[in-house]
């Protein structure tokens, strides 16, 4: 994974929905504690600036979503789940993998934080906590997949998967092949 330094692109997706009256009464910009945070808008088509090809996926962590770059500077925007502040990451990787009901293990550090976590949860389990599909990003553990607890997309949750509803990751899922780039920004 090579991390990028993407400061300007960052400036500028916040300056270009800063002005966009429909990401802004969308409730993009409800950075609020999780008790006081709108329900979390669903997906839905956006205007996107310029600088990526069709095709790409855009991780934007702080806003708490992810685009997938279409022609004619458009994007579908869908909601995630962040990762927790001590596991933020940034940089530029590629679907690896992509897996249909992918079974779970929790990764020694998480289960050392709870040890009540099973050891394997198999693909289909309705308490698997990747839910319906996964996309395997480049040679890390890092995932976007989805969630057997909805409430948590638009929350700062992950160990640094990107987390989506179950509907969503299965459309977006079928929109891209093995080999996809992905763009995470802070």
């Amino acid at each position: 994974m090579r991390i990028l330094g993407l400061r300007p692109f960052a400036a500028a997706i916040a300056v270009f929905f800063a002005f966009s009256p429909d990401q802004v009464s969308a409730g993009l910009f409800d950075f609020g504690p999780s008790s006081q945070r709108q329900p979390v808008s669903a997906r839905h088509l956006v205007a996107f600036p310029p600088g990526y090809r069709p095709g790409t996926v855009i991780v934007q962590f702080s806003q708490r979503r992810l685009y997938l770059v279409l022609p004619q500077q458009r994007a579908i925007s869908y909601p995630i789940g962040a990762p927790k502040r001590d596991e933020r990451w940034s940089g530029e990787t590629y679907v690896r993998e992509k897996r249909v009901n992918p079974g779970w293990t929790p990764t020694p550090e998480m289960r050392r934080e709870n040890p009540d976590l099973p050891a394997h949860v198999p693909g289909g389990h309705p308490k698997n906590p990747l839910g319906v599909r996964a996309m395997y990003l480049g040679h890390s553990l890092y995932r976007i997949h989805g969630t057997d607890a909805p409430w948590t997309v638009g929350q700062e949750v992950s160990h640094g998967c990107i987390r989506m509803y179950n509907q969503d990751v299965a459309d977006l899922y079928q929109r891209v092949p093995i080999g996809t780039k992905v763009v995470v920004i802070w």
